[in-house]
């Protein structure tokens, strides 16, 4: 597997790149894996990266982007944070990774049985994670189809505000920074949502957040 160059980024399209996720995924699936040569991908990097996408997930240990869609070294921005929110400073990393250095595409994934989800769905308060955790309650607010076990008790419940939290954030990314919606609207970069199934490996992207150039 070549490592990414400048001319090679630049080919690739907001499509284009959701099909390099999702091709690399089912690799994943599949335990076929490319083999790489990760030490001269990092000796072919050390003087530039041109990644294609920029992936917000989980600090989940069993979602890690290069793993799951089978990338290697300079291939994509891995930006995580429990629950898969935004804040100023992701923001400004996303602005960075595709106005700066030409990412394609911007991934919100989100996990099954996600425990930021589990703990704003319980309304856990305890230091510093009770703020990060408010930022997810306006997901578990938004679900109003469960009406009894609103709680991290109930498998559906939890996996409904885990997909509204991450259809939430692509719509957040897009009403908060004007250079990224820019972009996207004008087709140079795209953006979707989609979850991580932890047992299987499986990527599923929602049809409803995609907003690329075709």
């Amino acid at each position: 597997m070549k490592t990414l160059t400048k001319e090679m980024q630049t080919a690739i399209t907001p499509s284009m790149a959701l099909e390099l996720l999702k091709d690399g995924n089912r690799r994943f699936v599949s335990n076929l894996k490319v083999n790489r040569n990760l030490l001269q991908q990092a000796n072919e990097t050390s003087d530039g990266q041109h990644p294609f996408a920029v992936i917000l997930s989980c600090i989940d240990s069993r979602t890690s982007a290069e793993l799951i869609f089978d990338q290697g070294l300079g291939d994509v921005f891995s930006v995580r944070i429990a629950g898969n929110i935004i804040n100023e400073d992701i923001l400004g990393s996303m602005e960075f990774g595709c106005k700066v250095a030409g990412s394609k595409i911007i991934v919100v994934l989100g996990h099954t049985k996600c425990g930021a989800v589990k703990g704003a769905c319980d309304h856990v308060e305890m230091g510093n994670l009770t703020a990060l955790l408010t930022k997810i309650r306006p997901a578990v607010d938004d679900e109003t189809t469960t009406k009894e076990n609103r709680n991290s008790s109930n498998p559906e419940f939890v996996e409904n505000v885990s997909t509204i939290n991450v259809k939430r954030t692509v719509k957040s990314i897009m009403e908060r920074s004007p250079i990224l919606k820019e972009m996207i609207e004008s087709g140079e970069i795209g953006i979707v949502g989609g979850t991580h199934d932890i047992s299987t490996g499986e990527v599923t992207f929602f049809t409803d957040t995609m907003n690329l150039d075709s």
